[in-house]
């Protein structure tokens, strides 16, 4: 499991607009990577709309936010779109990214055991080295934590 401290596992994932994100690109810059499970669905519209509306606030930090779910592109495009997100969501649809981090966990819901994306997310300084994590965010509480901890790098 990663933790405080450890290197940021390296990416590279499709995203919405067509763009693919890498943590390469992102070298020397702070980053949020928080993955949620499943795009325009309830908690995890609110979390997507509690981040863009603080947008000002996190840019302020120097943060770039990056969103990551199993979810096809085109149904990033769409949650973008709809909401007015602007920053950036990827598709981990393979779930590969998730498994490095540890967010693709087994789940329960109504008796049904399966497995999906934990909502949990990790700060990442500008050298690549996780500073922050959240497992089992809750989306109301997501943006002040995440604030708290960028105002520290």
């Amino acid at each position: 499991m990663v933790a405080i401290g450890d290197k940021a596992p390296a990416f590279s994932l499709p995203a919405a607009g067509g763009q693919v994100v890498s943590s390469e690109a992102l070298a020397g810059r702070p980053y949020l990577l928080y993955f949620y499970p499943k795009a325009d669905t309830p908690g995890c519209t609110s979390q997507a709309c509690d981040l863009r509306d603080h947008r000002q606030t996190l840019g302020n930090l120097g943060l770039t936010v990056i969103g990551v779910s199993p979810d096809p592109v085109e149904k990033l495009d769409r949650f973008a779109r709809k909401y007015d997100l602007d920053f950036t969501l990827v598709s981990d649809a393979s779930h590969e990214l998730a498994d490095r981090y540890d967010t693709w966990v087994e789940k329960k819901n109504y008796g049904k055991t399966y497995f999906g994306m934990e909502r949990s997310s990790f700060l990442v300084d500008g050298d690549g080295v996780i500073r922050a994590v959240w497992r089992k965010v809750k989306p109301a509480e997501h943006v002040a934590l995440v604030t708290d901890a960028a105002a520290q790098l």
